[in-house]
């Protein structure tokens, strides 16, 4: 899910802490069970201004309606012409299609394409806005 998140999000996997040059070695310094070592991944923002993010692997499958839903804010918003929003939104959606991401939905707003509902890779539903 962290290989498709970080990209949708602008986000990267950090560098190991000072003194280790892997995660893994950062992990075996601690003791992390060798079947532990691939349960999760870690993003941060390049910039180092938002706050990172944790994917943790969880036995369950999905078998209900996401319990968040995330909308990516990519069109700049309802005062940026209608052409434009809409070409903001179809080239981010075809990026994230691209990544594994597959279309719900389209919805159209007044003047036209108003979001498009997407689904990650593990079925999470989300909107490009």
């Amino acid at each position: 899910m962290a290989r498709f998140w970080g990209p949708a999000l602008g986000y990267v996997t950090p560098p190991p802490p000072d003194g280790f040059a892997t995660w893994e070695a950062w992990a075996r310094h601690h003791e992390v069970p060798d079947d532990e070592l691939d349960d999760g991944a870690y993003l941060a923002d390049p910039a180092g201004v938002l706050p990172s993010l944790s994917f943790l692997k969880v036995p369950e499958g999905k078998v209900v309606k996401n319990r968040l839903h995330l909308d990516l804010k990519v069109s700049g918003g309802r005062s940026v012409p209608q052409d434009e929003r809409e070409a903001l939104i179809r080239a981010t959606v075809d990026r994230l299609t691209a990544a594994g991401a597959a279309v719900l939905a389209e919805h159209p707003g007044r003047d036209g394409l108003d979001h498009v509902v997407l689904a990650d890779p593990e079925g999470n539903e989300f909107c490009v806005v």
